[in-house]
């Protein structure tokens, strides 16, 4: 009896493509559970700083937030380094509305807390 050996080959392969179809069609239904648990891993965190120092640390911010584009230090990275030949204005609104045309988000900082992260960028030297 002459057995073909790509058989097998082909019984795996059209095993995995089924498993990996069937897995996707599962991950799509979850999304929406995935994505709301992570926005409230997020908002709860910050909740959680919040209330554990009762008042907004500029560089613990930018220690999460700027370091992976910026740099360590904030001495420029992907992005460009933060110092004071920047000016106070020009910080703010990129801080406040993002850069266009850059990978500079809007929203890294809440409003209320802008003009903080502004006195602690310019500080940097």
């Amino acid at each position: 009896m002459n057995k073909n050996p790509v058989v097998p080959f082909f019984l795996i392969f059209a095993l995995g493509i089924g498993l990996i179809f069937f897995m996707s069609l599962y991950g799509l239904e979850q999304k929406e559970e995935i994505a709301g648990a992570n926005e409230e891993g997020t908002e709860q965190g910050t909740e959680e700083e919040s209330a554990n120092t009762g008042e907004f640390d500029a560089e613990a911010v930018a220690q999460q937030k700027c370091i992976s584009c910026h740099g360590d230090g904030l001495a420029g990275g992907m992005g460009p380094a933060l110092n004071s030949s920047l000016d106070a204005d020009e910080v703010h609104d990129a801080i406040k509305n993002g850069v266009a045309g850059t990978a500079m988000p809007a929203g890294l900082v809440p409003d209320e807390n802008i003009d903080e992260m502004v006195d602690y960028i310019l500080s940097l030297d």
